[in-house]
């Protein structure tokens, strides 16, 4: 099993491609529109081969799950307008509060510090973030 540290910036999946003589994987226009990445700061990059892309063996008859799409695993844990309780274990370069919800997502809660166990609601889901806001302890939660 992979151990994915706390100071995870971006997780996605890309390919390998050659141009003008060097090998590139490429960056979602998201991740940098959003925040999560600046352009020019330096990152630590880490590649894992997926098995995704296995040829089927010839001799095996299809089955269900090989025809079946693949997205549900790969989809957001959250919703949004979902409400959650979640818990901050730290603080982002632009001072919101980091917290990891199922499969190490990430959600950007504002004006949480570590430790902070606040429930939010989530306002914006992103293939590797969402961002969310503290519900106040007057507001009335709607199931």
């Amino acid at each position: 099993m992979v151990e994915i540290p706390d100071s995870l910036q971006l997780l996605y999946t890309g390919q390998l491609e050659e141009r003008n003589g060097s090998y590139l994987i490429e960056v979602p226009a998201s991740a940098v529109d959003q925040g999560t990445l600046d352009v020019g700061d330096p990152y630590r990059i880490a590649v894992l081969r997926s098995n995704t892309t296995a040829e089927p063996n010839p001799h095996e008859e299809p089955s269900q799950s090989q025809d079946a799409p693949t997205a549900a695993p790969s989809a957001p844990p959250v919703d949004e307008g979902e409400i959650r309780e979640v818990t901050v274990e730290s603080v982002g370069d632009q001072g919101d509060g980091i917290a990891k919800v199922e499969r190490g997502y990430v959600v950007i809660v504002p004006d949480a510090l570590p430790g902070d166990e606040p429930t939010v609601q989530i306002d914006q889901v992103q293939e590797n973030v969402a961002f969310a806001s503290i519900l106040e302890d007057d507001q009335t939660l709607v199931s």
